[in-house]
């Protein structure tokens, strides 16, 4: 876990600067939610919803970027004036709730600007109830949510605008991206199932923070797509909740609510949610539950007896999803892995295309793009076979198949990135060969995902000084390729092909 962390590629630094214009854009927002003379309840506020606008605006454009930002108050704030509104109403609170739950669910079939708008609206409700707003906080919540979305994107679009200098590659869909509708429809009823019964056992556990299982509950559902995914994704949240519970016994509960270091370990949480947030769900949740805690320790609630709370809620939320995926419209996980798997190949192929048509000359080609995209999509590669590789997985062969893949993909993707570093010199020369060994790679995914052509096998093993360089990462994307084709050409039922 600490290795896929602090040894994960990131080309580009994009996560670092990612996360450093997160810390920037949010401390700017907090900060001018105090110079407005907004109280600690509004400065909550500001900061989370400006965490939200940089951290949940994933549009492919900067104009879609600025667009979706823009929208956020305009769905937050009629949100936020009905949670207010129904705060002292039980009933009609829970229902909109969950409501909510199912709302920001289906608008995924929109695309990213459908997905940031239903987590805004849903974390909007959720920190109404981590507030307890009332109506009479309602002008003051309302002023901080819009300040601080307007910081963050004068941080984002002006500041910092890193994405002008590159092509960002569209965050993939799910595989059947075509049927997003019956997705999202199918993903919706699961989580307001789950989310129901998170909030029923949720208030048996506590009157006042049952919401914490439904947030568990709805952060489960992110970015998943089948009821292995699910599971692993609920187990990741509590193990992450438990070690950030551990690590604020030491961090947080000294400072007794001190506002310095309590704000630099807050900025420190900022800082750790969006570099992890990539790469381990276990430790993102590890920081946001140290940023949770130090925001209960500036409002003076902080107790052993709260942490302990949080972690049972997190389970509540947990198993609520559980549940959900398996006995409500479950998906299975086969289908989807091979699916992920095939785009993310077919992707090496246009990676590599692109790579040798910028060798060859062509100016209008740029493989950078491309490198971000299998970057994302070996992510969702990663995510969806986390069932198979799970240490709690009693299924070995299964485990070995999958964690094989995994490794060969990222042989490949380490071939690519070489490739195009390659690639981007421009004194780097065209090598004659480079044709043919295009052709072959495009020959090896085309057997890969189609199922046809002959059988692969991997050139011959030159020694590297022999090589031009672009063309020993060429040789290292063949050798990958064909070993890849054991554990993928298995009949249906083997090993990985059959896992669900």
């Amino acid at each position: 876990m600490l290795k896929r962390v602090f040894a994960a590629p990131d080309p580009g630094r994009a996560r670092l600067r990612f996360a450093s214009r997160a810390v920037l854009g949010i401390g700017l927002a907090t900060a001018v939610c105090g110079l407005a003379g907004h109280s600690l309840h509004g400065a909550v506020t500001g900061g989370l919803a400006a965490l939200l606008a940089l951290f949940t605006v994933t549009d492919v454009t900067v104009r879609g970027q600025a667009v979706t930002t823009a929208l956020l108050p305009v769905v937050g704030v009629p949100v936020l004036a009905a949670a207010a509104a129904l705060h002292g109403v039980p009933v009609a609170r829970d229902l909109t709730f969950l409501a909510l739950v199912g709302a920001g669910v289906y608008a995924r079939r929109w695309g990213p600007r459908g997905h940031s708008l239903g987590v805004f609206a849903f974390m909007t409700f959720f920190v109404a109830q981590f507030l307890h707003a009332t109506t009479g906080q309602l002008p003051e919540l309302s002023a901080a949510l819009v300040l601080s979305v307007l910081t963050a994107a004068a941080v984002r679009f002006g500041l910092w605008c890193y994405e002008r200098r590159s092509s960002p590659a569209a965050p993939p869909l799910p595989p059947d991206g075509t049927g997003l509708a019956r997705v999202t429809t199918r993903q919706a009823v699961q989580a307001t199932a789950g989310a129901g019964f998170a909030l029923v056992v949720g208030q048996l556990v506590s009157g006042q923070r049952w919401y914490w299982a439904v947030g568990a509950t709805w952060w489960v559902f992110v970015n998943t797509a089948s009821r292995g995914e699910t599971l692993v994704r609920g187990f990741r949240r509590v193990l992450g909740t438990v070690l950030g519970i551990g690590l604020c016994a030491f961090l947080v509960a000294p400072l007794h609510g001190a506002v310095l270091p309590t704000a630099v370990l807050v900025a420190v949480s900022v800082f750790g949610i969006f570099y992890t947030a990539a790469v381990s769900y276990t430790w993102m949740m590890l920081w946001v539950t140290l940023l949770a805690t130090s925001l209960y320790g500036l409002l003076g609630v902080l107790t052993p007896g709260l942490l302990s709370l949080r972690l049972g809620e997190t389970a509540v939320g947990a198993l609520g999803a559980w549940l959900a995926v398996l006995f409500v419209l479950p998906v299975s996980t086969h289908a989807v892995t091979g699916a992920w798997i095939q785009r993310a190949l077919r992707c090496v192929h246009t990676c590599t295309a692109e790579a040798a048509a910028r060798l060859a000359g062509a100016t209008d080609a740029d493989p950078a793009p491309r490198v971000a995209e299998l970057e994302h999509l070996l992510g969702r590669v990663r995510l969806s076979v986390a069932p198979l590789v799970h240490p709690l997985n009693p299924m070995l062969g299964r485990k070995l198949r999958a964690r094989r893949v995994l490794a060969l993909l990222d042989d490949c993707a380490r071939e690519i990135r070489g490739l195009v570093a390659v690639a981007a010199d421009p004194v780097a020369s065209h090598d004659a060969r480079l044709a043919a060994a295009c052709w072959r790679v495009e020959a090896a995914v085309e057997a890969l995902t189609d199922g046809g052509g002959t059988p692969l096998t991997a050139p011959g093993t030159a020694h590297p000084a022999a090589e031009a360089p672009a063309l020993a990462h060429l040789h290292g994307l063949e050798r990958a390729l064909a070993e890849l084709a054991a554990p993928l050409r298995a009949p249906t039922g083997s090993p990985l092909v059959g896992a669900r």
